[in-house]
């Protein structure tokens, strides 16, 4: 398990730089004289880059075997964030975000497949549960680290650490991991054949447009934080509390999953995320400012955002169970489209209203409820 427990510090890294950002928007913004809107963008190119370059390289480094395979992603990664947090412009910045995507893409795909060859085949579930628990302890830690260090430093500082945790898992995954050789290949026409399966085109989309409904506007959470009169000192303490909330819903919606199907999770999910930012953008636009109902809002947010990755790739699986690895593949890429597509459509609405903003998601929200039903038959 020791080795696994690397794979899941390097998980813990590639996701510490995927949600770090929104932890640092306002100073980010500041110092390189762009809009918050504009630098939440960077969030917009690592997921579009990510969703885009994992099929691919997926398919590229197929045979190449896995230790240096492994320790490239991460170096990729360390070099990409060095490069963020010496950008000069907002320019070098975005195309230093493009690189860090690739260093993700290479990563984490590969990482959960070596977790599970080392072990025996009754501890694999485990096994992949510990590395996927590093990308979900990130999202409780990564953006409120990212958020203190941005105050104790400032947000290149911070890209530095992230960085420095890049390397040491590296050295980790180099002087720990066992020489693995690469898999079979399966073609990129393959991988995207599965798009025409009529369970996985039904319910694929689901996974975008859940995504851009309830991460979307992750990347400017403290500006969000800031409209409901939130302090810079509260801004740490209330990222924690989404990210519990997402680690908790994300565990709650496994089990539940087990227990009651993943149609039921999905159902019960979408409408209390449509409330929570129902009820976010009603405080923002009445200029509510209490504490206790900002705490309860990011709990909810984090856990009604994370209960569905566990539900769609059941479904997806039970749609094309021959082709379990290459559907997954294709919900993580569905993901960060959607990631993508919200983080967009937010910077667009952002300068038009916090409450606009929040209340276009909630209805989103809604629609998601909508295509739950009419798809609700593909198992």
């Amino acid at each position: 398990m020791g080795r696994t427990l690397v794979l899941a510090l390097g998980a813990f890294a590639v996701g510490t730089d995927a949600y770090v950002v929104a932890g640092f928007l306002p100073g980010m913004a500041r110092s390189l004289e762009v809009s918050e809107a504009a630098a939440g963008q960077s969030a917009t190119v690592f997921a579009v880059a990510y969703a885009l370059l994992s099929p691919v390289l997926a398919t590229l480094t197929a045979r190449v075997p896995r230790r240096p395979l492994l320790v490239a992603a991460l170096v990729v990664l360390a070099l990409a964030n060095l490069g963020s947090a010496l950008a000069p412009d907002f320019g070098a910045l975005m195309a230093s975000r493009v690189l860090a995507a690739v260093g993700a893409a290479g990563f984490t795909p590969i990482a959960g497949a070596v977790a599970a060859s080392l072990v025996a085949p009754a501890q694999r579930a485990r096994a992949l549960a510990v590395v996927v628990g590093g990308l979900t302890a990130a999202t409780a830690l990564g953006v409120p680290l990212g958020n203190l260090a941005g105050r104790i430093m400032d947000w290149r500082a911070a890209l530095g650490l992230v960085a420095l945790l890049s390397v040491i898992c590296a050295a980790l995954v180099a002087l720990t991991l066992p020489a693995l050789p690469g898999g079979p290949r399966i073609p990129l026409r393959r991988r995207l054949a599965a798009l025409r399966h009529p369970g996985v085109l039904a319910v694929l989309p689901l996974s975008v447009f859940g995504l851009m409904a309830s991460y979307g506007l992750y990347a400017f959470a403290v500006p969000l934080l800031h409209a409901l009169g939130a302090t810079p000192a509260d801004e740490k303490w209330l990222l924690f509390l989404y990210g519990v909330g997402a680690v908790g819903g994300n565990l709650l919606a496994g089990a539940a999953v087990d227990r009651r199907g993943p149609i039921r999770v999905l159902a019960t999910g979408y409408p209390a995320l449509a409330v929570t930012l129902a009820v976010f953008a009603w405080a923002t636009s009445a200029q509510v400012q209490w504490l206790p109902l900002t705490a309860l809002l990011m709990l909810a947010w984090g856990a009604s955002t994370w209960f569905q990755t566990p539900a769609q790739q059941v479904r997806l699986i039970s749609a094309a169970p021959e082709e379990t690895a290459v559907v997954v593949g294709l919900n993580g890429s569905a993901l960060y489209f959607g990631i993508a597509a919200g983080t967009g459509l937010g910077g667009l609405l952002l300068p038009v209203g916090v409450p606009v903003a929040l209340g276009v998601s909630a209805a989103l929200a809604v629609l998601c409820l909508g295509y739950l039903a009419l798809t609700r038959h593909h198992r």
